[in-house]
């Protein structure tokens, strides 16, 4: 294609629509110096540094690969450390290779852009689940196996069963499935960082919903983890049944300490 003849327009409009720029295409509009072509180019070579990150967080899913494997499961937790309400689990299949932009730790994204890599995520992924474990229940286990279980039940809610499973730093002997597990994996592992996103909207989810049914907790703004605004609440309401009654914090007395 002789692109000089193409209008600024019209190759933005090619861009957005996902048209496959060949090599020799890139070399002739890098050598086009009209405004809006070289708008496009910082923009396109913005896409490939974004391409060539969320690559390498599929280097472990690659090694399966390679195996003959593709239903590979990340599972992921969202919720360990608030005073209040579940420990949420996410586990996400993933297309070989699928590139969703921004795709990161769900801790590193902002609210709005996690509830829109949360949708592309379930719009791409071959399945995906959540699987939650409630207060009580924590009180009852402790938090790692009440977290656990949280991930035990997003991997049996999923539709398709995986082959293997990518976990963040807990190893689930109850799955008989053979099963990598990655420290800080959702840093470091596509699947895992898919399913720590849909872990932790479903979670902030939650709360929000809760903080309708306990009002003057905050619980919207702080999802029950351990700020000075939720210690003050508990100060002067007490507990709620979503809160966590063997953490540090949650009995009156130990919040006035935090007060």
């Amino acid at each position: 294609m002789k692109w000089y003849k193409v209008t600024q327009k019209e190759i933005n409009h090619l861009f957005q629509q996902g048209y496959q720029f060949s090599p020799e295409d890139i070399k002739e509009l890098r050598a086009d110096m009209r405004v809006g072509v070289q708008n496009f180019i910082r923009r396109w070579d913005t896409l490939q540094k974004e391409r060539e990150r969320v690559s390498r967080l599929y280097h472990y899913e690659r090694e399966l690969y390679k195996k003959g494997l593709s239903l590979i499961a990340g599972v992921d937790e969202a919720g360990r450390g608030p005073l209040a309400g579940p420990v949420v689990a996410g586990a996400v299949i993933l297309p070989c290779e699928c590139f969703i932009p921004g795709l990161n730790d769900s801790k590193k994204i902002g609210e709005s852009k996690r509830y829109h890599l949360a949708a592309e995520i379930k719009k791409k992924a071959v399945a995906w689940a959540v699987g939650a474990v409630g207060a009580h229940d924590i009180d009852k286990l402790n938090i790692l196996e009440a977290t656990r279980l949280a991930m035990i039940r997003a991997v049996k809610n999923l539709t398709v069963w995986p082959e293997y499973l990518l976990t963040d730093a807990v190893f689930l002997r109850e799955i008989s499935l053979s099963q990598t597990v990655i420290i800080k994996g959702d840093a470091k592992c596509a699947s895992i960082a898919a399913a720590s996103i849909l872990a932790k909207c479903h979670r902030d989810n939650l709360m929000k919903i809760y903080d309708q049914r306990f009002p003057g907790y905050g619980f919207a703004r702080h999802k029950g983890y351990p700020t000075p605004e939720h210690f003050t609440y508990l100060m002067h309401h007490g507990e709620t049944i979503i809160h966590r009654k063997t953490f540090k914090g949650v009995v009156q007395g130990d919040a006035k300490d935090h007060g």
